[in-house]
């Protein structure tokens, strides 16, 4: 499965083709040639590296690394697959997963947007979520600049289940500054992929991981999108898999809302202005299910230096960090590592133009 799964021009739905036609992944390569080009949808060029050995070597050096670093995984026929990707038909063959994910049973919803994130999109983002928290859904995202790691942070101090979902293999962390969110992820939800370790970041593995975001949750959210963008692209898939597409209006001019009121006004999203609209929309019965409590988790002590930082921001609001730096008389460097610090504890957020502010 691994060496069909990473050998080139044999897609997700010729590979399933062969698979079930044959009875199993092993089955394939006992196959004769003339065989396969009689399924339907397979032709020459698609087996023309099938039995090249070297996808099998890379495969057996794969298993080792998966053994290793024990890694979990699943075939698209395994029980475990996650249930709603299992009905996209270009679903992966197998995914890899790192965490505690537990997905059945489970309401599952995707929230994406730009990596350019407005403080107005911080704030909806979060407002969603606290609203959302006590039907404890899952929180889907790509674990990447701007709205998705607001979004995964957020659940994490909610205690809500989130799960990332990579452009690369498990063995890396993509952007390398968000490392520090790995284990806290890890703990209530994880990372899935699927792309073998040997992977790399690359644009055309965001665009394929678009599809898994799409088609694991019963709805896609998106926060902010400008005109183009591939939060756009990750609407567009789950639309395609008919799944339901919210989004979130803002005011014509604001560039980071040009995407999102286009999906509205093309009736390709339903607008999103609080929690409820999506909970009418998705039919979620909320009334015959006990509403678990979810107590909003407590800010990590302080040390007498963040206490000094946090207490300025708390009396003056927004503040340049030149101008805590100044305040609190301290270097800008230190006060740079301390608001760090402090937005991993979630007591302050970064805003553009090196703005912070107390939450």
């Amino acid at each position: 499965a691994l060496a069909l799964q990473s050998t080139p021009n044999i897609g997700h739905v010729i590979a399933k083709r062969l698979i079930l036609h044959c009875g199993s992944p092993e089955a394939v390569y006992k196959e004769k040639k003339a065989a396969l080009l009689k399924i339907t949808g397979v032709g020459s060029h698609a087996i023309s590296h099938l039995f090249d050995i070297s996808y099998l070597e890379k495969a057996t050096d794969e298993i080792k690394y998966i053994e290793k670093e024990k890694i979990k995984y699943q075939f698209f026929t395994d029980t475990d697959y996650p249930l709603r990707l299992k009905h996209c038909l270009d679903g992966p063959i197998l995914l890899f997963s790192k965490g505690n994910i537990k997905l059945q049973g489970k309401k599952v919803v995707s929230i994406v947007g730009t990596r350019q994130i407005t403080s107005h999109g911080v704030y909806f983002c979060e407002k969603l979520l606290n609203e959302l928290a006590p039907l404890n859904p899952v929180i889907v995202s790509g674990f990447a600049f701007g709205t998705d790691i607001t979004a995964q942070k957020t659940a994490t101090k909610l205690g809500m289940q989130t799960i990332g979902c990579l452009a690369h293999g498990l063995n890396q962390t993509y952007p390398k500054i968000h490392e520090p969110f790995r284990a806290g992820i890890e703990q209530n939800g994880g990372f899935i992929t699927e792309f073998h370790s040997t992977s790399q970041p690359e644009r055309e593995n965001f665009l394929k991981r678009n599809r898994i975001i799409a088609g694991i949750a019963e709805a896609t959210v998106v926060i902010e999108s400008a005109e183009k963008g591939g939060s756009l692209v990750t609407a567009a898939i789950a639309n395609s898999y008919n799944r339901e597409v919210f989004a979130v209006p803002g005011r014509p001019g604001d560039k980071f809302s040009v995407g999102c009121n286009n999906l509205i006004k093309s009736q390709k999203a339903h607008m999103l202005t609080s929690a409820a609209d999506l909970v009418y929309i998705l039919n979620w019965d909320i009334q015959s299910q006990p509403v678990p409590v979810i107590q909003k988790q407590l800010f990590e002590e302080l040390s007498t230096d963040e206490q000094c930082v946090h207490s300025f921001l708390m009396k003056n609001g927004k503040e340049l960090l030149d101008l805590i730096a100044l305040e609190c008389k301290m270097p800008i460097q230190k006060v740079s590592g301390l608001l760090l610090s402090m937005e991993l504890k979630g007591v302050v957020r970064p805003l553009p133009g090196k703005l912070f502010e107390a939450i």
